[in-house]
């Protein structure tokens, strides 16, 4: 049953009738929030929340900037959803992010009451809506979000390998100099 909702989500198969055209469309948000991270040098990640048809949330990954394990992009947006709000409860909202969240964000989602994930790239090695775990479709818990992977994934993990190789290029030079 689970590997069942999990190949739906890929496929990009939503119950709320979501489109392919609808969620590139917020992703291409998403990534533009990326880019300001890209901007300051932290790893390119960005995310918006979307409520009936509005952008009512956006962040960007800012943990160095901040000097805060917790300023993630998901967080960030979560947090300005729910004040545009007035409430925890993000019921009626579609998360779009570039990606996967990790376990802190996964948890934070699963507590707001998001009901739908958009997700651009997977993250391997530390990625908790499927790749290490999946803390969004755990049934035990008293909400389930629904998940579509794979939304603009060329370019979202195109960015995500080129902030990497620049970075990789920029401590090799610093590490020569000294």
């Amino acid at each position: 049953m689970e590997e069942r909702i999990r190949e739906e989500s890929r496929t990009g198969a939503g119950t709320d009738g979501a489109d392919k055209k609808t969620d590139e469309k917020y992703m291409r948000e998403a990534i533009k929030q990326a880019r300001k991270a890209y901007a300051l040098d932290e790893t390119p990640i960005g995310c918006v929340i979307v409520h009936d048809g509005k952008i009512i949330g956006r962040g960007y990954n800012r943990r160095n900037t901040d000097k805060s394990p917790l300023a993630h992009a998901e967080i960030t947006a979560i947090k300005k959803a729910s004040r545009k709000i007035g409430d925890w409860r993000l019921e009626d909202c579609t998360l779009y992010v570039t990606l996967e969240p990790c376990q802190m964000c996964s948890g934070a989602i699963i507590q707001a009451r998001i009901p739908r994930v958009v997700v651009g790239c997977m993250n391997p090695k530390a990625g908790c809506a499927g790749s290490v775990l999946n803390l969004l479709q755990v049934e035990r818990f008293n909400h389930q979000a629904e998940l579509t992977t794979g939304v603009l994934e060329e370019e979202c993990s195109g960015m995500m390998k080129q902030f990497f190789k620049e970075l990789r290029a920029r401590k090799k030079r610093e590490k020569e100099k000294n």
